[in-house]
């Protein structure tokens, strides 16, 4: 090997503390999962909520990723061709969440149902 103090992998190999790494890797995924499941039953139900949820999501596939899928010790290239597409359905999610709030707000609030007084006058007047 050459004189460097780095070491270089190729795009197969990975470093020789890979079993640690996959085990630290999992008590992380673990404590978010906790963390995750703690903030459903504790924050109710709301755009903030679903805001959590999605930044914890990226960052649990981020780690999935990175070491169960061994995109950490992958060229560049080929890691920003799957970071980018995640990034772009991140975003994805995104509009539509926007979008379901804005339906929630304007399209179900128009078609809650009146009370049974309104419901009989309104027959009574065609």
């Amino acid at each position: 090997m050459s004189a460097h103090t780095v070491e270089h992998l190729e795009h197969t190999e990975s470093p020789s503390d890979m079993k640690a790494q996959i085990w630290k890797t999992f008590w992380i995924l673990l404590a978010f999962t906790l963390v995750d499941i703690a903030l459903y039953f504790v924050i109710d139900p709301s755009m903030f909520r679903n805001w959590i949820f999605i930044i914890l999501g990226v960052v649990k596939a981020f780690f999935i990723v990175s070491i169960f899928m061994h995109m950490k010790f992958e060229r560049k290239f080929l890691t920003w061709m799957i970071v980018l597409p995640m990034i772009l359905v991140v975003y994805l999610i995104t509009l539509m969440v926007i979008e379901a709030k804005f339906v929630d707000d304007h399209v179900n609030k128009d078609s809650v149902a009146k009370p049974a007084t309104e419901q009989t006058e309104d027959k009574h007047a065609h």
